[in-house]
């Protein structure tokens, strides 16, 4: 419940009207990090818009945290690399969909609102396999190769 007050304080005070497309927004980093959205990518700070299909980068010795309009709570180790290849968020309707690739890195995941109504629409691949999320939290490390 408390990424909700602040989800929805974030959302009101960027305008949603403006950031639309935005899926949820950096919550915390420490060191550098950046998103890369439709080829553009932005040194990440605290309120940078995460949206379908951004690409999310830690460097070394840094973490980010990014909080989902579902109130997912993903959180970044060193060298991390995450795509958002799919995001929909539409419970009125039935419409729940959260997938996602981690290319390397480390991810602590606890669940939000699409994990708990409908958890086999949440998945996290990796390039040894794809986790379907069953419980609320759990946390991977993908090592290169």
């Amino acid at each position: 419940m408390r990424h909700a007050i602040w989800l929805a304080a974030f959302w009101l005070a960027s305008g949603v009207g403006a950031q639309e497309a935005a899926i949820g927004y950096v919550k915390n980093l420490s060191g550098e990090a950046s998103v890369t959205t439709a080829g553009k990518t932005a040194k990440a700070a605290v309120g940078t818009p995460v949206q379908q299909g951004s690409v999310l980068r830690t460097g070394p010795k840094s973490s980010l945290g990014v909080v989902f309009k579902d109130e997912t709570v993903m959180s970044f180790g060193p060298d991390t690399e995450l795509s958002v290849d799919e995001y929909l968020y539409q419970p009125g309707q039935g419409k729940l969909k959260l997938g996602s690739k981690l290319a390397k890195g480390s991810l602590n995941y606890v669940s939000g609102v699409i994990a708990k109504l409908q958890p086999e629409a949440v998945s996290v691949a990796t390039p040894a396999g794809i986790i379907g999320v069953r419980g609320t939290h759990f946390a991977v490390r993908v090592e290169e190769e």
